[in-house]
């Protein structure tokens, strides 16, 4: 049997896996993460949210429980750098982040992980929906989806090193949510019929903007909108208040619907146009992490955002990069997010795209990236 510590967020999936791994005969330590002292400017904590008060209260009754050591431990510093700051300044940059991807790379699965290991565990389990296995002959870890395809949390660990694999247990991800939820109530668990948390934990309702304008103000100052062939039809009131495929908030005269197009930080610009000119045929992704060996060019399915599934698409050597050519255009891929690539339910790994090309644009990786 192993020391393991459980990042116990308060909510039903990790508090689940601690008790799993209590019934596996494993000593287990909870660990759950203060990633702040209070708001931050322009954000309004939720107290159900994965890293608010109510949170570690709901972590250190499920401990209590389930007669575990839990602790507390201050990540603020970590958070403030690697999740927060990179947030705003993405949006400054015409960017679209994904804090969640950030969080589990350079918080969770490096300080708060560095931080288990530091207690004497030998590895770090999560509520994730995902599993680690080791397959093939040299026994090489490998990241597979979660069973269950409404709550694969697959590709928000795209990004995670290689290496950490070894050191991480998902005890849920073989099992469906309704499994889950069935396990807490049997064990009496409070947190059973927690809902499960959708938004950014930092996020107010009103929006990621109150927060990028608090800490980010320079990002709010007004430009021009252009359309595609470069002619001023408006003006936008901060580039952070957009996102590329958004219609609302434009104000722009016209019958025919209009969509940001591409966010041009250089020129503090908007361009839009219709729907169609969404369509993206290929991208050049940077910051490429390998979690299976692949040899380009190759196959895969890509995943463009959490929410959507992924579609095929052959991958190829660009520049510093990898081109992803997709088999039928996707709408509205931005820069700044992330995509996951996958072999069935094998994930291959994740990058960030630089570049989104308009079909017939050729992507050979030598692009200017923004």
């Amino acid at each position: 049997m192993a020391r393991l510590a459980v990042a116990m967020s308060g909510g039903v999936d990790s508090s689940v896996a601690a008790a799993l791994l209590v019934q596996e005969g494993h000593e287990v330590v909870g660990l759950t993460m203060d990633v702040w002292p209070s708001a931050p400017p322009g954000s309004a904590r939720s107290e159900s949210a994965c890293c608010g008060e109510g949170a570690i209260g709901d972590a250190r009754a499920v401990a209590a429980m389930l007669g575990i050591r839990h602790y507390v431990l201050n990540l603020r510093e970590e958070f403030e750098r690697h999740v927060i700051d990179y947030f705003c300044d993405e949006y400054v940059r015409g960017r679209t982040p994904n804090p969640c991807v950030a969080c589990n790379r350079y918080v969770k699965f490096t300080a708060l992980l560095a931080r288990a290991e530091a207690m004497g565990c030998d590895g770090l389990a999560t509520g994730h929906h995902a599993r680690v296995s080791t397959g093939g002959a040299n026994g090489r870890k490998r990241l597979l989806r979660g069973v269950d395809p409404a709550k694969d949390q697959s590709y928000v660990l795209c990004t995670v090193p290689y290496e950490r694999l070894a050191r991480l247990r998902f005890p849920v991800g073989s099992l469906a949510k309704e499994e889950v939820r069935g396990i807490a109530k049997r064990l009496g668990l409070p947190v059973a019929d927690k809902r499960d948390s959708q938004d950014i934990c930092f996020v107010s309702g009103r929006g990621y903007s109150d927060l990028v304008m608090a800490r980010r103000p320079f990002a709010f100052s007004s430009g021009e909108i252009l359309d595609l062939g470069g002619r001023a039809v408006g003006k936008h009131s901060g580039l952070a208040r957009y996102t590329v495929g958004q219609r609302r908030g434009l104000n722009l005269a016209g019958s025919r619907p209009q969509y940001v197009l591409e966010i041009d930080a250089q020129r503090n610009a908007l361009v839009v146009g219709p729907g169609e000119g969404l369509e993206r045929r290929g991208l050049l992704v940077s910051g490429v992490n390998w979690l299976a060996p692949v040899s380009l060019p190759s196959r895969a399915t890509v995943r463009i955002r959490y929410s959507t599934p992924d579609v095929p698409a052959v991958l190829r050597p660009g520049g510093d990069g990898v081109v992803v050519e997709f088999h039928t255009p996707q709408r509205a891929p931005a820069v700044g997010q992330v995509v996951a690539f996958y072999d069935g339910e094998l994930v291959l790994g994740g990058a960030v795209v630089d570049r989104a090309g308009m079909p017939g644009e050729e992507m050979t990786g030598n692009e200017q990236s923004n």
